[in-house]
């Protein structure tokens, strides 16, 4: 009898360990995941959060656009985004204008120039990117998700923000 009991909590042990690492490496794999597996429709007609210029290795500028979801929560003033937020970055490389240069006498006006680091967007899904902080990431390239695109990494950057739900930009009305 002792031996049936030690058996059966034994298996149910390593049922249990089994089935708990399933769930973690599940909650880590989504992380890893294209968070979407298109890009949302119209999502070039979404308002304009923000407007910034990166330096560094990045060198862009870029616009930050939100879909309906994320824009009511921008223009609340919102602390935490709801699930449903999604938020996209398009980055360009840019130039001198040659007219404002010979209006001024030297480059004065900047303007785009080939689009860099494909269309990159955030979706909020507190339950399936909690290792994420609640937001899945990702990066498409010519239409396709990213072979390279790291969600890992963009989540690193992310945390730095983390008292603002992990999002850098901020509304500008």
């Amino acid at each position: 009898m002792k031996q049936i009991i030690v058996v059966s909590l034994a298996v149910g042990l390593v049922t249990g360990l089994i089935g708990y690492n399933a769930t973690a490496a599940g909650e880590a794999d989504a992380a890893r995941m294209p968070a979407l597996a298109e890009m949302p429709g119209g999502y070039r007609d979404w308002p304009v959060i923000a407007v910034a210029h990166e330096e560094g290795k990045l060198n862009d500028i870029r616009a930050i656009l939100g879909n309906d979801v994320a824009m009511k929560a921008f223009r609340a003033g919102a602390g935490t985004y709801p699930d449903g937020t999604i938020i996209a970055r398009l980055a360009w490389d840019y130039h001198p204008l040659e007219e404002s240069r010979q209006a001024f006498g030297a480059p004065q006006s900047f303007v785009a120039g080939s689009p860099k680091n494909g269309v990159q967007f955030m979706i909020k899904d507190a339950k399936k990117y909690a290792s994420t902080g609640g937001w899945g990431y990702v990066e498409f390239d010519n239409g396709k998700p990213s072979a390279t695109a790291m969600p890992e990494a963009c989540f690193a950057c992310h945390s730095i923000v983390k008292n603002r739900d992990f999002v850098f930009s901020q509304y500008a009305p």
